[in-house]
């Protein structure tokens, strides 16, 4: 992706697609035509399982009102109690919390490039598949990776989360 390809995106995408290519990621982020706020909404667009969107949760750690990002499998549902486990107590982040310290939108919320780096951590459950989709800053924004690419990019642990 060029220069004049990437000032045409949203500016989170802009983001995202500078970080991948500078780390040398093969896939630019993609835009759908119609918006992707949910992983099943995501998968349909794709035609992909929507077990194979890496879905970005964001809680509020309790301790320090750090952003927490927890990047699951659309078909799982993260256990708060195993999170805390992890990192401490957490509470919930509204969409402007989100917003401030990411840098996107609930929707759009990429597992990099933020404003701000969260406490991260990545769902084991990913792993099931060779190729995942993650939102890349903004609700028509995916980005295909594989789950091993995810944790190389984002330097985060591999957890059981869910």
């Amino acid at each position: 992706m060029c220069g004049a390809e990437l000032t045409s995106l949203p500016e989170g995408v802009q983001r995202v697609a500078r970080l991948l290519q500078d780390k040398g990621h093969p896939h630019a982020p993609q835009m759908l035509d119609d918006a992707a706020r949910t992983a099943q909404q995501a998968a349909d667009a794709l035609g992909i399982e929507v077990a194979q969107i890496a879905k970005s949760i964001v809680f509020r750690r309790k301790s320090d009102d750090a952003a927490v990002l927890v990047v699951t499998s659309g078909d799982k549902r993260v256990d708060e109690k195993k999170v805390e486990a992890l990192v401490g107590k957490l509470g919930r982040a509204d969409a402007e919390f989100v917003k401030s310290r990411t840098g996107f939108s609930i929707g759009g919320v990429s597992p990099f490039a933020h404003a701000t780096a969260p406490v991260m951590l990545i769902d084991r459950e990913l792993f099931r598949f060779e190729e995942i989709w993650a939102a890349a800053g903004h609700p028509r924004a995916v980005v295909r990776l594989h789950p091993q690419q995810l944790e190389g990019l984002t330097g985060a642990p591999v957890e059981d989360v869910v």
